[in-house]
């Protein structure tokens, strides 16, 4: 699997171990965030991927700031886009299989080590049930359609 991966100043560091996390699990990453620990603008990076999972360059993606919210919030204005952010496993096992999330984000600040690959995980191991769950997703894809 392709994913796409970004971060910004907050979660340089983590982002550097989910990255050969991913590696180790076998599938291909695309950085598309940060790699220092300069200020900079989450909504830049949190786009980059938003577009990279739309546009197919990626099957999915991770993001990761200081919270998770932010960065998510900028690829949620990404029409196609369904970031979710994940503090725990069992929301990241959920907004696959209920949600179909494309994108799953946590927080520097929030989520340690383990439990940041224990999410990734959850998420990347989960599929997505279909069923009542896809008319709720193409609901969502209605309300964007009313919004473009």
């Amino acid at each position: 699997m392709k994913i796409a991966i970004a971060n910004d100043h907050a979660a340089t560091e983590l982002k550097f171990v989910i990255m050969d996390y991913l590696k180790e699990l076998g599938h291909e990453v695309v950085n598309f965030g940060t790699d220092d620990n300069e200020s900079c603008h989450y909504p830049e990076y949190g786009e980059k991927v938003g577009r990279a999972v739309v546009a197919g360059e990626a099957d999915c993606g991770v993001l990761i700031c200081g919270t998770g919210v932010g960065i998510s919030i900028a690829a949620n204005k990404v029409a196609g886009v369904r970031a979710a952010v994940c503090s725990d496993t069992a929301t990241a096992r959920l907004v696959k299989e209920h949600n179909n999330a494309n994108i799953i984000a946590f927080g520097a600040r929030i989520v340690g080590t383990e439990l940041a690959k224990d999410i990734v995980k959850a998420y990347l191991d989960a599929r997505f049930l279909g069923g009542r769950h896809q008319m709720r997703i193409d609901m969502l894809h209605e309300i964007e359609k009313r919004n473009v």
